[in-house]
C-alpha cells in the first residue's frame, strides 16, 4: 500500500500501459482518474478496475479539456498527488514522405500534450502546497533516431528534455518530475506499428514484431506489466530524492 491515500491522474489510461498503471496504483492504495479522450472506454476501464478508479474525459490537445480534467479530479479527490503523462500517438515514414499533418498531430499529443498537462497539474500541486510526483512516458526512441521514425523519436527526445527542465524547476515545490523510457512493448498498438514496418520495409505481416522481440537482450518484447514496478516507485515516497531522471525499462535495449 505504498500509495495509500494518494490521488492519481493518468492520461490515455483506458487501455494498454495506462490501464496497467491504473490497476497497479489502485492495488497500492491510490484513487485513480482514468483520463482519456474516449470517455466511454475510460468508464468501462474504471468499472473493471473497481471503486477507486473513475473516468475523466481528457483531450491533451485541448487546453480547456486539460483544465477541466484537473478541476474534476480536484473536486472528486481533493487534489492531485500523482500525474502520469501517458497519452501518445505513433506514426512513421521515410524523411522525404513525412507530412506536416503527421508532424503536427504527433507533437500536439506526445509533446505539447505532455507539457501543458504537466503545467496544469503542477499549478494545482503548487496551489495545494503538498508537492507531488509527475511521471512522463518517454521511450527508447527518444534516446536515438531511427530512419523511419523521425517524428516519433523527436517527440520522445523532447519529453526527455522536458523532464529534465521541469524536474529542475519544480523540485523547489517538492514536485518530482521523472520519466520512464520503455523499449518495445507488446499490445494492440503493435498491429499498427507492424503494418507500417511491413509497408515501408516490404516485410510480411508479423515479421518485424518477431524480429524486434528476438533482438531484446532479455529475450522478448516487454509487457505493460513490466513497467508497473517503475511506475509505482516513481509515484511513491521511495523516489523522493530522484529528480529529473529518465529510467530505461526495456529489457536491456539501451544502456545509459
Amino acid at each position: 500500500m505504498r500509495l495509500a491515500g494518494k490521488s492519481a491522474l493518468i492520461t490515455g489510461a483506458a487501455r494498454g500501459i495506462g490501464r496497467a498503471f491504473a490497476e497497479a496504483y489502485v492495488r497500492e492504495g491510490a484513487t485513480v482518474a482514468i483520463g482519456d479522450i474516449n470517455v466511454e472506454a475510460a468508464e468501462k476501464t474504471a468499472a473493471g478496475i473497481g471503486p477507486r478508479a473513475y473516468a475523466v474525459k481528457l483531450d491533451v490537445t485541448d487546453q480547456g479539456s486539460i483544465d477541466g480534467a484537473v478541476k474534476a479530479v480536484e473536486e472528486k479527490a481533493g487534489g492531485i498527488d500523482i500525474l502520469v503523462n501517458n497519452a501518445a500517438l505513433f506514426d512513421m515514414a521515410p524523411i522525404v514522405e513525412i507530412t506536416r499533418a503527421s508532424y503536427d498531430k504527433l507533437f500536439a499529443v506526445n509533446f505539447s500534450g505532455t507539457l501543458f498537462t504537466l503545467q496544469a497539474v503542477a499549478r494545482s500541486m503548487i496551489a495545494r502546497g503538498k508537492g507531488g510526483k509527475i511521471i512522463n512516458m518517454a521511450s527508447q526512441a527518444g534516446r536515438r533516431g531511427e530512419a523511419l521514425v523521425a517524428i516519433y523519436c523527436a517527440t520522445k527526445a523532447a519529453v526527455i528534455s522536458l523532464t529534465q527542465s521541469a524536474g529542475l524547476d519544480l523540485i523547489k515545490h517538492r514536485i518530482n518530475v521523472n520519466a520512464i523510457a520503455p523499449g518495445v512493448v507488446d499490445g494492440e498498438h503493435w498491429e499498427g506499428v507492424d503494418a507500417l514496418f511491413a509497408k515501408y520495409e516490404h516485410r510480411p505481416k508479423g515479421e518485424k514484431k518477431r524480429l524486434v522481440g528476438e533482438a531484446v537482450p532479455y529475450g522478448r518484447m516487454g509487457t505493460a506489466e513490466d513497467l508497473t514496478g517503475m511506475a509505482v516507485f516513481l509515484a511513491s515516497a521511495e523516489s523522493d530524492y530522484v529528480v529529473a531522471q529518465t529510467y530505461n525499462v526495456d529489457g536491456g535495449n539501451w544502456m545509459s
